[in-house]
């Protein structure tokens, strides 16, 4: 079977879907470079919140009796998307911002602070076990057959995948079109000159945190629906995930962070069916040397001008 089409076509269905939350997650590391060039270590904790919060929220709902599965989704989102941004705002605020005019490397070791920081700050509240929680989407369509084996694509896939091209759009459209996206823009070419402009840096920096934690929420609250369980350690490897696809796509670019997304969760997925499932990680990372090695600004990347 695995050398058939149906296969082929049901590991795509996965790698899609897997890199469509990598993707998300991905953008919020491209746009914290793009703007203030630093690594955000503690993106992947955020990412972890997001989950969390998700999961708290599906409970205080279970607890009131709100069992309507489309009404309880939307308000688990809304929920999961404000509680996150502040935590994304409060990270900048405290942690970040104090060491804007630092050397870059006391803000990278506070990034990695504030990732083990987040990590046992959730560990403390919620145990080191893992939660679990009943599917709350269940079903799907059946795309082909072949003998027993059947390919179908979930209704949760759907969601994550629709969901992952309406935000993207809508994001995209923000950058492109309103006012926070040209301040946004301006800060990410020359934060000083934008100042003088009239550009507020502060307030441009702390709503791109909060809009990279918004989509790590989304993402959260996708990863906790399609994987049924979570615990406190899950922000470390799929920031990490993450960050290799912002890497490969090119740091920086908010399509290569959506495109190296993509690749890495079908590395994984076809690396899983055809080969070693307890070596998917290995290829990611390998795929990713391999196009440094040729492309070193990633697929979509520009290479920086040196301003003289």
């Amino acid at each position: 079977m695995q050398g058939s089409f149906e296969y082929f076509l049901n590991q795509l269905i996965n790698g899609v879907t897997l890199g469509s939350i990598y993707g998300l997650i991905a953008v919020g590391y491209t746009m914290v470079y793009g703007i203030i060039g630093m690594i955000n270590f503690a993106h992947g904790e955020i990412f972890m919140i997001g989950a969390f919060n998700a999961l708290i929220a599906f409970l205080v709902l279970g607890m009131i009796g709100l069992t309507w599965v489309p009404l309880a989704l939307l308000i688990v989102l809304v929920i999961a998307m404000a509680l996150t941004a502040v935590y994304g705002w409060s990270l900048e605020r405290i942690a970040y911002r104090p060491l804007r005019r630092s050397p870059r490397l006391a803000a990278l070791i506070t990034a990695i602070g504030m990732s083990i920081f987040l990590q046992n700050y959730v560990q403390l509240l919620q145990g080191a076990r893992n939660k679990p929680i009943q599917p709350v989407v269940s079903g799907g369509i059946e795309i082909m057959r072949s003998g027993d084996y059947v390919v179908s694509l979930s209704y949760m896939q759907m969601i994550i995948i629709g969901l992952t091209i309406v935000l993207m759009s809508i994001f995209s459209w923000t950058i492109a079109k309103t006012p926070f996206g040209r301040a946004q823009r301006a800060c990410e070419q020359d934060r000083d000159m934008a100042a003088l402009l009239g550009v507020d840096v502060d307030r441009t920096i702390s709503l791109t945190f909060v809009t990279g934690a918004i989509l790590a929420s989304v993402a959260g609250l996708m990863f906790l629906l399609y994987y049924g369980v979570i615990d406190f350690f899950i922000g470390f490897l799929a920031g990490i995930k993450a960050f290799t696809a912002a890497v490969l796509g090119g740091i920086g670019s908010l399509p290569g962070a959506m495109l190296g997304g993509l690749l890495i969760g079908l590395i994984e997925a076809f690396w899983s069916g055809y080969f070693s499932l307890e070596y998917k990680d290995v290829a990611a990372f390998s795929i990713l040397v391999l196009v440094l090695i040729f492309r070193p600004t990633g697929l979509l990347g520009r290479p920086d001008i040196e301003k003289v």
